[in-house]
């Protein structure tokens, strides 16, 4: 059955895929706010340090663990507990799972309020609207409903087609067009009336703020999500993965390219509010009230509005499709069902569930919150352990190292066994103990 699981066609369809899951909502929305809400340029020293040490460790981690078992973490886990005689790595590896489709669940609301402002963005509604009354009056309503339908079927009609025609070929397109219109709209940005002021904040640290501990707690929380690590949706990306293939250069280049991808938000967004007194430090509505606002008053905010929102569906959607993946391999592995049934399912269940949390956003913010907070971190932590631990971290070490053109040594076993697993912990018990990081 191995034989004909579904593969990646080579690196680059496997790299953009992961760039594209990687770099969704998480680099184009929270990214932006977080350094706006937690000092600016110092934000950047914590999150590039554990983006690029723990973040890739525990890419090459889910990488290498879906790799080793050629399936998702339920059978994954089911695989290695067998080996020790254990009968409860299924139920174990339901937590990740369980987490991913959970995310999966209410990120598509978020994935249809972004699909509602492209559309008012070409209509040219920002001109007459007064962006903060206007999404308090959508979000939460029978209105949003049809959005969310819309962004589960574009996702569904992805996820439908396979890894590499549906997948890889949506990212081949989505990715490049992304960076495009970023960096369109990063010479718009820059190129503001006092837009001067934002790229200092974002460039000139206030060193004071790295003496601050939610500083760099925030940043190591903004690096596992970056890296989109929760101990399923890399991991089953990795099974999909040839032997051959160089997992060490693979989470390096998805790392790095989802980095610049925040960066790049954060300079099209930050310089903007600055530039018309907005808030840098609004938070969660810097991307559905304070940046409408700007294209409300920017010279051509029309087409702006329409590239923004543009790219924004295209990182939306990209990371969507990785997180329908997740429970749609489940369901074509445990229970032999086609792709086209399984991700048919999926899409109906988790539009189901979703409709009460389109109707109340306290009931969205209560079912996020238990999702990332507690279920999503448990299951990076269980992932780390099974294939760290129990898996072995020298088996572990070498399945990284095979087709990798630099070899990783010893040390990077302590990395990974020790130091990322306490990592992946201190995340879980400090979101719990904050309600989230």
């Amino acid at each position: 059955m191995a034989a004909e699981r579904e593969t990646w066609s080579g690196k680059t369809g496997f790299i953009l895929a992961c760039i594209g899951a990687a770099m969704g909502l998480g680099s184009i929305w929270m990214f932006p706010w977080r350094i706006g809400s937690y000092g600016g340029a110092a934000f950047l020293v914590p999150y590039l340090l554990f983006t690029f040490v723990l973040g890739v460790t525990g890419l090459m981690g889910e990488f290498a663990f879906g790799r080793s078992q050629k399936k998702g973490a339920i059978s994954a886990f089911e695989n290695v507990f067998r080996e020790q005689g254990k009968g409860y790595g299924a139920a174990l590896g339901i937590i990740p799972v369980l987490g991913v489709t959970g995310v999966y669940t209410f990120y598509l609301i978020v994935c249809g309020w972004i699909l509602k402002y492209f559309y008012l963005s070409l209509i040219g509604a920002f001109g007459r609207i007064d962006p903060g009354p206007y999404f308090g009056g959508f979000a939460g309503s029978a209105e949003s409903i049809f959005w969310h339908f819309l962004a589960m079927a574009l996702t569904m009609a992805i996820v439908i087609k396979g890894v590499s025609g549906g997948i890889e070929w949506a990212n081949k397109y989505m990715m490049p067009g992304l960076f495009i219109i970023l960096l369109i709209l990063l010479a718009r940005s820059l190129t503001l009336p006092g837009a001067a002021a934002g790229v200092k904040f974002l460039t000139v640290p206030d060193w004071s703020k790295l003496g601050d501990s939610l500083t760099w707690v925030m940043a190591l929380g903004q690096a596992f999500f970056t890296v989109s690590l929760g101990g399923a949706a890399m991991l089953v990306y990795g099974s999909y993965l040839k032997e051959d293939e160089d997992i060490p250069s693979s989470a390096i280049h998805t790392a790095f390219w989802t980095t610049i991808a925040s960066l790049l938000a954060a300079f099209v967004t930050i310089p903007s509010a600055f530039a018309f007194n907005m808030d840098p430090q609004a938070g969660p509505p810097l991307l559905f009230i304070t940046i409408p606002h700007v294209f409300k008053v920017m010279p051509g905010g029309y087409i702006f509005g329409i590239l923004f929102f543009l790219a924004v569906i295209f990182a939306a959607i990209s990371s969507a499709v990785n997180l329908m993946e997740v429970p749609t391999e489940a369901i074509m592995d445990r229970f032999k069902m086609s792709r086209r049934n399984a991700s048919f399912l999926v899409t109906a269940v988790a539009f189901l569930i979703g409709i009460p949390l389109d109707l109340n956003l306290n009931l969205f913010g209560k079912f996020a919150d238990l999702v990332t907070i507690y279920i999503v971190p448990a299951g990076a932590v269980l992932a780390s352990i099974v294939f760290f631990w129990v898996y072995g971290v020298e088996r572990a070490r070498a399945e990284v190292n095979k087709g990798a053109s630099v070899a990783l040594g010893p040390w990077w076993g302590y990395l990974a066994k020790y130091i990322f697993t306490s990592v992946a912990i201190f995340i879980l018990v400090m979101g719990i103990i904050r309600g989230g990081v």
